[in-house]
């Protein structure tokens, strides 16, 4: 057995690529578009780990996906978590739970989807402006 993707719905393509492409880096690995089935699928993958995807899928007609909590969570390693979440706010990303200790963060994807950030390695020393910063908002 080989784990393929884990598929998400976003209702808006655009905000959600320069979210997962633009913000946190991820690369487009393939895209499909079926405009008999009213939707494209959009395939994105770590840099150093591409064959473990993320399947948007975006509908053509409007749907109300609800707030379910019952997905949990993406969760992505990062080289250096304070440039992953500068770069994000850079990209207008809201920190929802800070990297205080060096070695985790959480953000929100546009279609409110969490998704973890992860220290690779041992945790880097804690620092301003992150230390002190307080939690926003849910993750």
């Amino acid at each position: 057995m080989r784990y393929l993707h884990a598929m998400v719905r976003v209702r808006d393509l655009e905000a959600s690529l320069r979210f997962f492409r633009d913000g946190l880096g991820l690369v487009e690995t393939r895209r499909k578009d079926y405009p008999q089935g009213r939707f494209t699928l959009v395939y994105l993958g770590a840099p150093d780990n591409p064959e473990a995807e993320i399947e948007l899928t975006y509908n053509y007609d409007d749907e109300d996906y609800g707030g379910a909590r019952n997905f949990g969570h993406l969760a992505f390693g990062v080289d250096d978590i304070y440039a992953a979440c500068e770069r994000l706010q850079r990209h207008g990303v809201t920190i929802n739970r800070p990297p205080r200790d060096g070695r985790m963060a959480f953000v929100r994807s546009p279609d409110h989807i969490s998704i973890e950030l992860l220290q690779n390695g041992e945790a880097l020393p804690p620092r301003e402006p992150w230390a002190s910063m307080a939690n926003t908002g849910a993750w």
